[in-house]
């Protein structure tokens, strides 16, 4: 489980002190619930992220334990360290809107006729609860040859799962390579 600290104060001098002792400036928020201040060290949190099997996560801060899911994060524009993260609380009986990665499975029939699988949307915007939250959409790729489309309404959700993007939205696609 992922460690933090709750920042007491949130000015620009205690912020750049934290980053400076190698500190992520974090923060925790859900509906109903008080926003929190944390901050976690870089490379832990980067280790717990990566080591997570789903969409959700354990933190803790301040004596509590929270299941979050990362919403947004910041980097640095020339070094790309981390500088801040957005997280979300799941609770498992309210309702909200989160993204879920779709992740293609198989090999698309129209690769051996020298096409190029493209993906413009990595993430699908959901409205559940949490405890129907999927860790991701997987979509067969396979049957796909040159200028077949994957949409977002032939996408299926799992039961209690609605998806908000427009079902006319283009997720998976195959194209001629040039």
């Amino acid at each position: 489980m992922l460690e933090g600290i709750v920042r007491e104060s949130i000015d620009k001098r205690s912020t750049k002190a934290l980053r400076k002792d190698g500190y992520l400036i974090a923060n925790i928020y859900a509906k109903g619930i008080e926003n929190i201040n944390a901050a976690f060290k870089v490379n832990d949190f980067i280790k717990a992220v990566k080591a997570k099997s789903g969409l959700k996560f354990d933190v803790s801060v301040g004596g509590k334990t929270y299941n979050v899911v990362v919403v947004d994060y910041q980097k640095h524009p020339v070094t790309s360290i981390l500088k801040h993260v957005d997280l979300k609380v799941v609770l498992p009986d309210v309702e909200s809107k989160y993204l879920v990665p779709v992740i293609p499975v198989g090999t698309p029939a129209g690769i051996k006729n020298k096409g190029v699988l493209l993906q413009s949307k990595k993430r699908l915007k959901v409205k559940c609860k949490g405890k129907d939250l999927p860790d991701s959409f997987k979509v067969d790729v396979s049957p796909l040859d040159i200028d077949d489309t994957i949409l977002v309404r032939d996408i299926k959700a799992p039961q209690n799962v609605r998806i908000i993007d427009a079902g006319r939205v283009a997720v998976l696609g195959v194209v001629k390579a040039k």
